[in-house]
């Protein structure tokens, strides 16, 4: 039985729309579907000659090929059954890291490295050896630098990993979704959890032992029994970072998510009860909650930088890394520079073919504005701390704390009910985080009819 108090909540949080709204992520702003053609290859270039000599910088690879195509993902993918596609791209990122090389200034180092995907551990050993090698002659990893890598245990081998470790990989990540049958078999993707148990043993053998596992509620067939199970197998991985993300159900996005049976969708109150009873198993477990879909164990750094308030937020979701720059290589890629944001083509095609010409990808992006810097500045703390501290975002941006109180009386205006205002700024109490994201779209001056975003819960 749900209690009163419980009661009360849920009518609260469908008084202002939760279980039917559609709104950005928040992991960038403004978000990706405002970017134009504005920005091109010249701005991106210049741009990056701008990079501070001997600073820190963060470089993310897409590698956007995998063997099968889950239903459930919207990420940019496609499938390939041979290596053939994955060494042409392979010569392309190499091209495109000359093309960085020749205007990068000198002295730069990572602070972050990441690969994601599709399936990075896709690539064979020797493509990972040559990449990887290929990257750190551009930019070596700073001391005290992380190498991340998105793991599927489907396609890992020995080689492969030893091949990651001998770069430099310190922190590798594990894509769960859910380890109930009858879930993953809606979802198209099989993944039973004796692999995913053995791949993350072979992980710690070779010693890494910061460990991220990705999992997801709202998925078909999820019932609180199933994500109950689910989150404890989870557990027993003692990964160092869970992120617990919402299915996005957006098949006018991705063709393939047309697979995934409609009726059998949690409904948002569901998801709700499933996101709040995977968070509780997480808390009792010894996870601390990070941001609004993020939990950490203490000596992880992300809890350290959510306690301190360096906890940041970027295209991969919630980070430690406070580099002003993050330059993205191959295709689809974002780069987020102090003047804005530059995508490169999202079609591999097309990105090879302007990487062939000796030019960069870049076919759209984002100039910022003062008021972006603003705005993007107030959501992020928002999503990072569930609050909006005026003094603090006022000294970092050169602003007189005044300068905040327009668009902080509008958030309040529109949930005065569940949020406080006062001299310090706003504040979300724990019962109304699940509005959070709603509360950053108050902050949002993008048309936000420009595009359909996820479910808010």
């Amino acid at each position: 039985m749900v209690k009163p108090n419980r009661m009360t909540q849920i009518s609260q949080l469908a008084e202002f729309g939760l279980f039917d709204a559609r709104v950005p992520r928040y992991t960038s702003y403004p978000t990706a579907p405002h970017f134009s053609a504005d920005v091109g290859p010249s701005d991106f270039a210049q741009w990056v000659r701008a990079i501070k000599p001997y600073s820190q910088i963060s470089l993310y690879l897409h590698v956007p090929f995998c063997r099968r195509l889950c239903w459930f993902c919207a990420c940019r993918t496609q499938g390939t059954s041979s290596d053939a596609p994955l060494r042409a791209y392979a010569k392309t990122l190499l091209a495109e890291i000359d093309l960085l090389r020749a205007i990068l200034p000198q002295g730069v180092t990572l602070s972050r490295l990441h690969w994601g995907g599709g399936t990075p551990t896709l690539m064979p050993a020797a493509m990972i050896t040559e990449l990887g090698q290929a990257i750190f002659a551009l930019a070596p990893l700073a001391k005290g630098g992380e190498f991340s890598v998105e793991i599927d245990p489907n396609e890992i081998d020995a080689a492969r990993l030893r091949a990651l470790t001998d770069l430099g990989m310190n922190r590798a990540s594990i894509g769960v979704q859910d380890f109930d049958p009858e879930v993953q078999t809606a979802i198209g993707r099989s993944q039973p959890f004796y692999l995913t148990r053995q791949v993350g043993d072979m992980i710690r053998d070779a010693g890494i032992f910061a460990l991220n596992v990705d999992i997801l509620f709202g998925l078909p067939h999820q019932t609180e029994a199933r994500m109950a199970e689910s989150v404890m197998q989870l557990i027993s991985l003692s990964p160092s970072r869970v992120a617990l993300y919402g299915y996005a159900h957006v098949p006018w996005m991705s063709r393939r998510q047309q697979m995934i049976p409609t009726a059998a969708l949690p409904t948002p109150q569901e998801r709700l009860h499933l996101f709040e009873l995977a968070s509780d198993l997480l808390g009792e477990a010894g996870y601390q909650a990070v941001g609004i879909d993020h939990f950490a164990l203490s000596e992880d750094n992300m809890a350290k930088a959510a306690k301190t308030g360096q906890l940041r937020r970027n295209f991969q979701g919630y980070t430690d890394d406070t580099a002003d720059v993050l330059l993205g290589l191959g295709a689809s890629s974002i780069s987020r520079l102090p003047q804005g944001f530059a995508q490169n083509a999202s079609r591999t095609a097309d990105y090879a073919a302007a990487i062939e010409n000796k030019r960069f990808s870049v076919q759209r992006g984002h100039r910022f504005s003062p008021e972006d810097h603003l705005r993007g500045a107030m959501i992020e703390q928002l999503m990072c701390e569930f609050r909006i501290d005026r003094a603090r975002i006022a000294q970092r941006l050169g602003y007189h704390p005044a300068a905040l109180d327009e668009l902080l009386n509008t958030s309040f205006a529109a949930f005065q009910s569940v949020v406080t205002l006062d001299a310090e700024g706003l504040k979300v109490p724990p019962e109304a985080r699940p509005l959070t994201r709603l509360i950053a779209q108050s902050l949002d001056g993008y048309n936000r009819a420009a595009a359909q975003h996820s479910a808010a819960v």
